[in-house]
C-alpha cells in the first residue's frame, strides 16, 4: 500500500500525523506528507484511518 498527499487539499490540520506519525510528518511548507514509500504491514490499519479521517479528502492510498 501506498499513500499520498495533496498539498493543494491540505489544510496543516495534523490529523494524519497524530494518528500515524510513522507515516505521516509535516514538509518544509507546513503541509503533511508520507514519508515512506510503501506503508509498513503494521501501519496499514492506521494509514486507513488516516485517509478516511481527512477533514479534505487530501490523502489518496493506493
Amino acid at each position: 500500500m501506498k499513500v499520498s498527499v495533496d498539498p493543494e487539499r491540505c489544510i496543516s490540520c495534523g490529523l494524519c500525523i497524530s494518528l500515524c506519525p510513522d507515516v505521516f510528518d509535516w514538509n518544509d511548507d507546513d503541509k503533511a506528507y508520507a514519508i515512506v514509500d510503501a506503508v509498513p504491514a503494521d501501519q496499514q490499519e492506521c494509514a486507513h484511518e488516516a485517509v478516511e479521517s481527512c477533514p479534505t479528502e487530501a490523502i489518496r492510498a493506493e
